[in-house]
């Protein structure tokens, strides 16, 4: 029962090992991440269209049921920029901004997200999200850091901008230049400034005047709240609100609500793709950032219970008043290097949290909205990747076009369209490199048991022998690739008696290319050329001797290549079939 527990349930597996040093380095953590969270919630709910308490509640429930289920010891969930940036295209189109249908949506959106992650949890299908290439996820991270970055420009500016795309963006805005709000620019500006300026320079500063390193780290973590104070202290001082300054203005007072999601089956069809494109999106984007802070300390993650553990946190977050969530890269990195040992941190941390939503948000009141605009901004600088584009280009073309053709629809048709042309280009670049696998003709290293390509190497070849090394499983993509392949090589060389096909790289051979296979076999049987098979992998000799084909096989089936030449080189013509 207890195994079964700790299977679903990681708590149940580092709690039994908790101890006072760990609590002591999780209050640590989640103190930290609390500061850090505060201004990050209410500005991401801002980004996402809905109240800024929005954000606080996403950051409680979620994060509490993500250290149950959840198998990182350093992930920090909550609302993060991209996804409120998904979050506030999708719901933009079943509802207007500011209206209770908009809440509804998002509750929506959260658990039809929850319910995808679960079940693709509970089924094991955390490799699909392998088919989304790195160089294409960070071509849409990349591109949405700037949609961003031009969404919250109206908030700097104190202007009325609407739009998704890029274009529409900046359109609205050159549109109401004449309409800039310049208390409101000199608010945002220094804000933007003065956040900038903390997260490059503070730090050094600090360490210079031989402040001790954690508690420049804190003062560096804090410096969103240092901006949210004394720009709240100088609205409220001056009555800038009186003065067009625009505000968040009263924010509940309470413990995150209990509510319920709306069912109405027209919603539901409507958010079904969104939320989909919305999990993949957050669990690839938590997975990366979990792996990489979990290989630090030769820790594992699991990728099916961290489906888990997000979808639990999305459901949370549906029936307490939130948004979708994921795991953040800013915050997760915070947490770990803040010393957070286990999941426990991130519930403290949420502890945190609620107090300031009891006893903090009345005094959110006069913040203004250039200054959360200000802390997304500069938060999302570190999404942007343009050298993505410089390495894929001396790299692989492919990859470069995959890239950009993902940033320029994202920026130009929005990142609804963004994502999803995203995953069809990872898989179609997956397919179109697959198809054409990399097939060399070998010859023998001399003076070793060695086989290299002929057109790199001086090798030993056999004008009766053809080697060719298959550097790819076959399957139903490149199955007909191989037989031309074979077909043309056979045709082209008159002397040929011996085709070796060297499966050392072979991992899967599906019925397709298995039909394949009997093809090339009965074509060089009809022409007098032996067809055989040398270095074939365990489970793909089972496989192959399930059929007929190794039975029907016009030549042998040896251990090693070595082998294969040794008796073939210099070898008689086999004799036709008749």
């Amino acid at each position: 029962m207890i195994h079964h527990l700790r299977r679903f349930m990681p708590v149940f597996d580092w709690g039994r090992s908790y101890d006072r040093r760990a609590f002591s380095n999780d209050m640590i953590a989640a103190m930290i991440v609390t500061i850090m969270l505060i201004p990050q919630s209410l500005a991401y709910a801002l980004l996402a269209g809905l109240p800024p308490e929005a954000g606080i509640y996403a950051s409680i429930a979620p994060i509490i049921l993500y250290a149950i289920f959840g198998s990182s010891r350093a992930l920090a969930v909550g609302p993060v920029a991209v996804v409120s940036l998904l979050t506030a295209s999708a719901l933009g189109q079943v509802a207007e901004q500011g209206t209770a249908g908009y809440a509804v949506a998002a509750l929506t959106l959260a658990f039809l997200s929850g319910g995808f992650l679960l079940l693709m949890g509970v089924f094991r299908l955390g490799f699909l999200a392998n088919f989304l290439s790195h160089p294409v996820i960070a071509g849409f991270i990349t591109a949405s850091g700037f949609l961003i970055a031009a969404s919250q420009l109206k908030h700097i500016l104190g202007v009325s901008a609407h739009g998704h795309t890029l274009p529409e963006l900046l359109i609205s805005i050159f549109s109401h230049l004449g309409d800039i709000h310049w208390i409101t620019v000199a608010l945002g500006a220094s804000a933007t400034g003065f956040l900038i300026w903390v997260r490059k320079s503070l730090n050094p500063t600090l360490r210079k005047l031989g402040v001790p390193p954690l508690f420049s780290d804190m003062l560096t973590k804090a410096g969103p709240v240092a901006a949210v104070v004394a720009t709240t202290v100088a609205v409220w001082a001056f009555d800038l609100a009186a003065r067009g300054v625009k505000i968040v203005g009263e924010v509940p007072q309470s413990l995150p609500p209990l509510t319920l999601p709306g069912f109405a089956p027209d919603l539901l069809n409507a958010l079904l793709v969104p939320a989909i494109l919305i999990s993949v999106i957050g669990f690839v984007e938590s997975v990366s950032v979990a792996q990489t802070l979990a290989a630090k300390k030769r820790q594992r993650i699991d990728p099916d219970q961290e489906l888990i553990g997000l979808g639990a946190a999305n459901l949370g977050a549906a029936f307490t008043g939130g948004y979708p969530v994921t795991g953040g890269f800013s915050r997760s990195v915070v947490n770990f290097d803040a010393g957070a040992q286990t999941p426990a941190a991130g519930a403290f941390a949420a502890l945190g949290l609620a107090f300031a939503a009891v006893a903090l948000t009345p005094l959110v009141y006069f913040l203004s909205k250039a200054t959360l605009a200000a802390t997304i901004i500069v938060a999302v600088l570190s999404l942007v990747d343009l050298s993505i584009l410089k390495k894929t280009w001396g790299y692989s073309r492919a990859d470069f076009v995959a890239v950009a053709t993902t940033m320029l629809l994202t920026l130009g048709l929005g990142v609804e369209i963004g994502v999803a042309s995203g995953i069809a280009i990872s898989v179609l670049l997956h397919l179109f490199k697959t198809s054409r696998p990399h097939v060399a003709e070998v010859g023998l290293v001399p003076g070793t048991q060695h086989f290299r390509n002929i057109y790199r190497h001086k090798v030993e070849t056999d004008p009766t022998v053809v080697s060719l090394r298959v550097d790819e499983s076959l399957y139903f993509v490149n199955a007909r690739f191989l037989e031309d392949l074979v077909q043309k090589r056979v045709t082209n060389g008159c002397e040929i008696h011996h085709v070796i096909l060297m499966f050392s790289a072979v991992n899967e051979v599906d019925y397709s290319a298995l039909e394949s296979l009997e093809t090339i076999n009965v074509r060089l049987k009809d022409m007098g050329v032996g067809l055989h098979l040398s270095e074939v992998k365990g489970p793909v000799m089972d496989r192959l001797q399930r059929s007929h084909f190794i039975e029907d096989l016009n030549g042998e089936v040896f251990l090693s290549q070595f082998d294969a030449w040794r008796k073939l080189a210099n070898s008689p013509v086999p004799t036709a079939a008749q």
